[in-house]
């Protein structure tokens, strides 16, 4: 597989604009910051023909571009009624709903904004399903004490997110037709293991990339994570950072959260969301024993993944989880 084209370097003041669609409803592949000069300029992507791969519309294809025509609105008058998207109560409507009431508003800014476009695009354009199940985690657990006992001198302490990342990565190289992206009218895949992880931030979350995941060691993995997450927390991540990847994992165990679901992010195929490790009562051999058992849930994304691959994914990611020294292998 090619490499993958450099990112063009954004500001970072403004978020860019949704991915535009052509006449006929095929989307336009263009950079972030050629959708934003495009905007800024009031040029209609549709009328320019991209020099990146692929045919993808960059900077240099939007600066020697003549602004001038939006998209036309004709097309758009003729369309049926029904075909628009659904819209929900104004701002104001809303707002003289609570008008007796005591309340305080928060302005978007330029995160919060683009987060709501993009989950509120994702859960009306992608269609969702779930696959549900539970890991043990008695032999990770020990594992990782005894792995931390031993990396103590290094100054490393190994997370059971740490396990969770590289077993995701293990199970996408098994499972390499679940390894791809939705890119509109093809599907994409990738070849190594690219796993995004959500981090929350003030007013939002990143979700950093960790590339080539199935290549490095817990370890390696562990530090990589800690300097992204930091850096993802005071703003600092480049866009190649957290731009990429196939899948994705966004766990709240640490809050407590036994089990939800989460919404895929675009282009993703998956997203796998973590809950708690729970003392749970199960039954081995005939007989009740207490374990500690995670609940996971896997949001597939129907397009790209069907129902039998998502679930030899999940069953690939229980097993590595369940047991934790062939990751080192």
């Amino acid at each position: 597989m090619a490499e993958a084209p450099k990112a063009e370097a954004e500001p970072t003041a403004a978020p860019a604009p949704a991915a535009p669609q052509s006449a006929s409803g095929d989307r336009i592949f263009a950079s972030p910051l050629a959708r934003r000069i495009a905007a800024e300029k009031g040029i209609d992507l549709a009328s320019i023909k991209g020099s990146g791969p692929r045919g993808r519309i960059v900077k240099a294809d939007v600066e020697s571009a003549k602004p001038g025509a939006a998209p036309a609105k004709a097309e758009a008058a003729s369309a049926p009624a029904a075909a628009a998207a659904p819209q929900g109560p104004s701002a104001d409507a809303i707002a003289r709903i609570y008008a007796d009431r005591e309340t305080e508003e928060v302005s978007l800014d330029g995160m919060r904004r683009t987060i709501a476009q993009r989950l509120g695009e994702a859960k009306q354009t992608i269609p969702h399903f779930y696959l549900r199940r539970s890991a043990k985690l008695d032999a990770l657990m020990k594992f990782r004490g005894d792995l931390n006992k031993q990396l103590e001198a290094r100054g490393v302490k190994l997370s059971v997110n740490d396990f969770i990342i590289k077993a995701c990565a293990l199970a996408l190289q098994e499972v390499p037709d679940a390894n791809a992206v939705w890119a509109g009218d093809r599907i994409i895949k990738l070849k190594p293991s690219d796993v995004a992880v959500a981090v929350a931030v003030e007013g939002g979350l990143f979700t950093p990339v960790l590339k080539d995941a199935q290549q490095k060691t817990l370890s390696a993995l562990s530090s990589e994570m800690k300097d992204l997450a930091n850096r993802a927390k005071t703003k600092k991540l480049a866009p190649h950072e957290y731009q990429g990847g196939s899948f994705a994992i966004s766990n709240l165990g640490m809050f407590g959260i036994e089990n939800f679901d989460a919404v895929i992010n675009p282009p993703h195929g998956a997203i796998l969301a973590v809950g708690a490790g729970i003392q749970t009562p199960v039954v081995e051999n005939g007989e009740v024993v207490i374990r500690n058992v995670m609940s996971m849930t896997l949001s597939v994304d129907h397009r790209v993944i069907d129902g039998a691959l998502g679930a030899q994914l999940l069953e690939a990611i229980v097993k590595h989880l369940e047991n934790p020294m062939g990751m080192l292998a």
